[in-house]
């Protein structure tokens, strides 16, 4: 069995000691399943909608029939103005879409599994996550571990310390430089400003370090129980630029082994 083993940085950014890492960060790249995993995952957050059954059925319109030299459409009476037909002007929608459609996809568990165990080991890789566009220049090591105190920061300035002795301050850089206003109308609709996702920090606890590191731009916080491809893999794309806690990686070894039983 191979063995992973990575060093764990303090808070000011010096080797604290060294870690196992668990055996799912061996797990090869699968991209397509990864793919799969993230839109199964995100056609939950897609809207049902439809048509109402009636629309453009309201009329008293019908045929008048054979023998006029017309053709023989739905017309309004008293009038010759087609109706009801979808191919009249104002007429009812062809085909329109009915809420019964089933828009929310479905992947095996096992299949499910493996792509986040594939988006887990990504985060490890330091071509995926260069790949990715993040600024990993000055990253002392990939993956990046920190000690379990990280997770109880309260303060954003505090943590903005840590990005800069860690080397990920920069990617936060890249995000902030990254926003701008959207060019649709999605300005009217809660979503005007669109930037780049930057790192994200994975706890087994937050104690403070999720209100901390909220005003971070791209910045996500995830206890390790929470992890999924959604926040691993952001646009089915793997390799986040990931910190992890020195008791979420020993979480997620606890997991891993529950899973594998």
């Amino acid at each position: 069995m191979n063995v992973l083993k990575a060093h764990i940085y303090d808070l000011k950014g010096e080797v604290a000691g060294e870690i196992q890492l668990p055996q799912v960060f061996m797990t090869p790249l699968r991209p397509l399943v990864i793919k799969r995993a993230f839109l199964a995952q995100l056609s939950r957050k897609f809207q049902p909608q439809g048509r109402d059954p009636m629309a453009g059925k309201r009329t008293t319109a019908e045929s008048i029939g054979v023998g006029y030299g017309v053709a023989r459409v739905a017309r309004i009476k008293g009038s010759m103005r087609a109706a009801l037909i979808p191919f009249a002007v104002g007429g009812r929608t062809t085909h329109p879409p009915t809420s019964e459609k089933k828009i929310v996809k479905r992947i095996p568990k096992k299949e499910r599994r493996l792509a986040l165990f594939s988006a887990i080991a990504a985060t490890a890789s330091k071509e995926l996550v260069a790949a990715r566009g993040h600024a990993i220049d000055d990253v002392l090591e990939i993956p990046v571990i920190a000690v379990s105190e990280i997770e109880k920061l309260k303060k954003t300035r505090e943590v903005k310390e840590v990005f800069m002795n860690l080397g990920l301050w920069p990617d936060v850089l890249r995000v902030k430089k990254s926003r701008k206003i959207r060019a649709g109308k999605g300005k009217m609709r809660g979503r005007a400003v669109k930037e780049a996702v930057g790192p994200l920090i994975v706890v087994k606890e937050s104690d403070g370090i999720d209100k901390a590191a909220r005003n971070l731009p791209g910045v996500d916080v995830v206890k390790v129980t929470n992890l999924n491809v959604g926040v691993l893999a952001p646009g089915a794309h793997p390799g986040r630029l990931t910190l992890w806690s020195s008791s979420a990686l020993e979480e997620l070894q606890r997991l891993e082994e529950e899973l594998t039983k």
